[in-house]
């Protein structure tokens, strides 16, 4: 930055005892060392939060990708869930027709399935399923558990911002 050498520096201390005079530039010299210290201090603590800053920028953007990794993930699901159900209520109605029963029943348990769903999704009780005129088979949901709703609702990375720590300051004599 400067390039200061040892010829420079005694003119200076030459300079400074003629015009201040040797009473007064102990003082003086002490005074610039910790002026000159407090400059250094101040100049570190600012990088440092300059550092700190990048950081919680980087940070910040990584919690923001792996948030919307999880809702992709999360939306993923329930379309498979979904695909999943319908090719279910399909099979379940193919079943229906191949076995002889009416066109009613199936509609009535692929209806009890979509109300069973919801309910569970609202976290209400189930509603008790309407009998039917065929055997009742108790059927559970497909895909009604999903992680990725219960790691969405309790995402957190547990990043804390980072305290500032000064150093005690020096009692002038």
């Amino acid at each position: 930055m400067f390039d200061v050498g040892i010829s420079e520096l005694a003119v200076i201390g030459v300079v400074a005892l003629v015009v201040l005079g040797p009473e007064r530039l102990p003082k003086v010299a002490r005074t610039a060392g910790h002026m000159f210290g407090r400059l250094q201090r101040y100049v570190a603590n600012v990088k440092a939060d300059i550092n700190r800053e990048m950081e919680m920028s980087d940070l910040s953007k990584v919690k923001e990708e792996v948030q919307s990794a999880v809702k992709s993930f999360e939306q993923t699901v329930h379309q498979h869930a979904n695909a999943v159900n319908a090719e279910a209520v399909a099979i379940e109605k193919s079943a229906a027709e191949s076995v002889g029963q009416s066109n009613a029943a199936p509609a009535s348990v692929a209806q009890s399935q979509i109300d069973l769903l919801t309910a569970q999704e609202a976290g209400l009780p189930p509603a008790k399923p309407e009998t039917l005129s065929a055997p009742a088979v108790e059927r559970k949901p497909i895909a009604t558990y999903s992680p990725v709703q219960t790691a969405h609702q309790s995402f957190d990375l547990g990043i804390e911002a980072p305290r500032r720590i000064e150093a005690p300051r020096r009692i002038a004599r």
